[in-house]
């Protein structure tokens, strides 16, 4: 049986392209989980294995595996660096105890770097640091540990330095052991050589060893004791200092190497092994029982009552559905049931599969610390807790951030019509930042994300995977239409046949209300003129008509009809004559009140950092977004404004290549505007004539 205490479950986390799937297929070299290491840029990387990933050497899904170092079971998952999939990172954080966290030794800390960074220091996650990517023209390793320092508030220490640099790159200093290990050129374990420290490095070496102890000596009174008396701490006590600051989130031990030419990735095994927390070290999740809201201990015990965390659902074309969980407590056996709490159903445990990538290991029953794939779960998806039902648990649910871009989407053909509607069901439970709407308006499907990069992969997936056609189109912006007006107008309808006719007749009022306010109807009959009865016939007449405006057909938002005066017979009036009657009297008034296109005003929110405030002001102002206020807040902007929906498509890419992904916003809906004559103009040519 595994213990416990030997289990290391990690991510790796970093900024787009700088070297995670990479450090992670080199692991599983060294590790021996895999005989042959597959390249990124050859599309041949295990942990890329959705094609879309090996078509544009991205990662995209967040990717499992386990493998074995110095007798300990290390849990890796390979997280996305694109923005757009952001939530892949937040949900695989959520479930770990440590984190790595690659950096690019010529890019140094990048924009989605900070945003990986906060979403670690929000769930509390330990971290070690690698700077890949060092024998490349331009690589820095101190430079970059400045700006961890400086833009990320790190309290990095390194715990290794390079010997050499760029294409001189040819070795490591281990501050801790106080060697130097010097590397062969294709970099295997069988090259490295152990030699003392260089004697033209030797007083930068203890520089940095010196670095090392005072700053753990600031997080530790034993260190500090054995500091200011200036006693020697021999290599394995040290790491003993190193890893509990790390665990308590007091420092980042920074490692460095090439990944790529598989330079420093065996002590980099080291280091998640030597520094990285095992489920006995970190504090547990908050648990409550779901019927009283008191809350619950969990300790990660085989002997604890069950409680288990689901954080990601995938569609496997051979077992079907399969769910992502992490066991915090208890053991989870197959073939035996479970109670979700979040849904208040019972499953029941079919396959447990221990998952590398895409593929997959059966295995009996795992206990706490494990992260296992379930197979055939019905009502099990993201955020989801299982547990006993005689002891319910509920884990804390994770908040997943609003889509903020949408795409209008329809099947090719009508066999694609059912196909469509099931496959997106299937994305949407696998991914909570992807909504599926349907605007009654517009009579669109429409389907929203994270980014323009986001929808196309799932729409590729859709084609590929899902085997479904479907097209898609920027949505139709909802536009409104309103009077300027008071007018007044009449309606009649009268049909005289052999038999029983049709007698209706009504003169009403039309005004513009108050923004928001839609279409009012109120009546000021005096003397019967239009006798009661007939009153919500004539109701249901206006607000039909005013579903359809006489400039472009758009819904008439924003008026005020008052029906006061008309006529009846007493034998041929009838609700079907005064609801016609109605709507004629409408369509009039409305074609006479000067009738104008309003379109949606929205509440943006643009938070960035004040080097980019000019690019963003000058792209806002050609988008016709009024900017109300402009707010500090530390070394960012904060600036709010009404922007009009139909500039705001793309508005987040556009915004990211201004600002180089640093910059975010939010969006609301505010009210509705009359559109420029202008832009009128140039989106419904001739409407004004």
């Amino acid at each position: 049986m595994e213990d416990i205490r030997d289990i290391r479950n990690i991510g790796i986390i970093a900024h787009i392209d700088a070297g995670k799937t990479t450090v992670t297929e080199r692991i599983l070299y060294l590790t021996g989980k895999i005989y042959k290491m597959g390249e990124v840029h050859e599309g041949t990387a295990v942990m890329d294995w959705m094609e879309q990933e090996q078509e544009r050497g991205i990662t995209i899904t967040s990717a499992v595996t386990t493998c074995s170092w110095q007798e300990r079971k290390i849990n890796i998952i390979d997280t996305p660096g694109h923005v757009d999939f952001t939530i892949e990172v937040e949900r695989s954080l959520k479930v770990l105890d440590g984190t790595l966290v690659v950096f690019c030794a010529v890019g140094g800390v990048q924009p989605q770097t900070e945003t990986v960074w906060r979403q670690a220091d929000h769930y509390e996650v330990p971290k070690i640091a690698f700077i890949n990517k060092l024998d490349r023209v331009g690589a820095d390793f101190y430079k970059v540990i400045i700006e961890m320092h400086k833009k990320l508030g790190a309290n990095a220490i390194p715990v290794q330095i390079p010997i050499g640099k760029e294409q001189d790159f040819r070795g490591i200093i281990d501050l801790v052991a106080c060697k130097a290990y010097m590397f062969g050129e294709k970099g295997d374990m069988e090259e490295v050589t152990e030699q003392e420290i260089p004697e033209d490095m030797k007083d930068i070496a203890s520089h940095w060893r010196h670095n090392l102890v005072e700053k753990l000596a600031d997080t530790d009174e034993e260190v500090e004791q054995l500091y200011l008396m200036d006693k020697g701490i021999y290599p394995e006590r040290l790491k003993q200092f190193i890893r509990r600051a790390t665990i308590r989130n007091l420092v980042v031990p920074v490692m460095c190497g090439s990944a790529l030419k598989n330079k420093g990735v065996q002590f980099l095994l080291d280091g998640i092994c030597d520094y990285l927390p095992s489920p006995l070290d970190v504090s547990p999740p908050k648990a409550v029982n779901p019927d009283t809201e008191e809350e619950i201990s969990i300790s990660p015990e085989e002997k604890g009552p069950l409680c288990v965390y689901a954080y990601k659902v995938m569609t496997d074309p051979f077992v079907g559905s399969v769910t992502f969980v992490r066991v915090y407590s208890g053991r989870l056996d197959s073939g035996t049931y479970v109670y979700n709490t979040t849904v208040g159903k019972k499953e029941r445990i079919g396959q447990i599969v221990r998952m590398h990538a895409d593929q997959r290991e059966m295995i009996q029953s795992c206990g706490p610390g494990q992260i296992v794939g379930l197979a055939g779960l019905k009502h099990t998806t993201t955020a989801h807790t299982l547990c006993d039902e005689s002891q319910p648990i509920a884990l804390e649910r994770i908040k997943y951030p609003d889509p903020v871009i949408s795409m209008a989407i329809e099947p090719e053909t009508r066999a694609d019509q059912d196909k469509l509607g099931m496959a997106l069901k299937k994305v949407v439970d696998e991914d909570p930042s992807f909504k599926v709407s349907y605007n009654e308006e517009t009579a669109q499907t429409l389907i929203s994300g994270m980014g323009e990069l986001h929808l196309e992969i799932i729409v590729d997936r859709l084609k590929k995977e899902f085997k479904v056609g479907a097209k898609t189109g920027s949505p139709q912006v909802a536009y409104r239409e309103t009077i300027t007006r008071r007018v007044k107008a009449t309606g009649k309808f009268i049909q005289q046949t052999g038999g029983h006719g049709q007698y209706g007749h009504v003169e009403i009022r039309l005004e513009p209300s108050e923004k928001g306010e839609g279409v009012i109807f109120e009546q000021e009959i005096k003397g019967g003129a239009v006798p009661r009865e007939y009153f919500s016939a004539v109701e249901e007449g206006v607000r039909s008509a005013a579903k359809s405006g006489m400039l472009a057909g758009y819904p008439v938002t924003d008026i005020k009809i008052t029906l006061y005066d008309g006529s009846f017979h007493e034998v041929d009036s009838s609700e079907i004559a005064f609801s016609n009657a109605g709507a004629i009297a409408v369509r009039e008034g409305i074609r006479k009140a000067s009738p104008v296109l309003l379109e949606p005003i929205m509440n943006l929110e643009v938070t960035t950092p004040d080097e980019y405030l000019g690019d963003v002001i000058g792209d806002m102002n050609m988008r016709r977004i009024k900017v109300e206020s402009i707010d500090q807040k530390g070394t960012t902007k904060i600036i709010t404004g009404a922007a009009p929906l139909a500039q705001m498509f793309g508005y987040a890419t556009a915004l990211r290549s201004l600002t180089q992904g640093r910059a975010t916003y939010t969006m609301e809906p505010l009210y509705y505007k009359e559109v420029p004559r202008g832009v009128v103009e140039k989106i419904m040519p001739g409407i004004m004539a």
